[in-house]
């Protein structure tokens, strides 16, 4: 049997289509799903208290906590700002040695943050003291894993109060 032009090129069409199929990954579903940053919507990239929660309770960074006692049970309404900023970036992710602050209104000392996430909009400024050029968390431009912004050169982090 010989087959005609127009039947071998619909049969290479077919296995093309067949093959790219098979290539391409289906999306993870059910429990085995990775858990992923809550974006909040409307306040650009923050992200959920529990978000914040399950990425301190799954990180391998070396964590030190500063201002109020986190705790996870602690009703919506009366959560603090909850920052974490850490030292290093390595591809999209955001860890090394990192800060956990929770509390109010603050100025918190930052030198050497290469990023951080946050629960409410913080600003992160290139000079101490919280002065001199500030950005916005809710205006991030490289974004990273979990929730984290990349933010070099910071050296302070203004936390509003609620």
């Amino acid at each position: 049997m010989q087959f005609s032009r127009n039947f071998s090129g619909l049969a290479l069409f077919v296995l093309a289509l067949a093959g790219v199929g098979m290539a391409t990954p289906v999306a993870a579903t059910g429990e085995d799903a990775p858990a992923t940053a809550s974006v909040e919507h409307g306040t650009g990239y923050l992200i959920s208290h529990d978000a914040m929660m399950h990425w301190l309770a799954t990180t391998d960074a070396e964590l030190t906590y500063v201002g109020e006692p986190v705790n996870p049970l602690t009703p919506r309404s009366a959560q603090n700002t909850m920052v974490t900023y850490c030292n290093k970036r390595a591809n999209n992710v955001c860890g090394g040695s990192c800060t956990v602050y929770n509390g109010g209104a603050a100025c918190l000392d930052a030198p050497g943050t290469a990023c951080l996430a946050a629960t409410s909009n913080v600003a992160f400024c290139d000079r101490g003291g919280c002065g001199h050029s500030c950005n916005q968390l809710s205006s991030c431009g490289t974004h990273l894993d979990g929730g984290f912004c990349y933010t070099p050169g910071t050296k302070s982090i203004l936390v509003p109060s609620a």
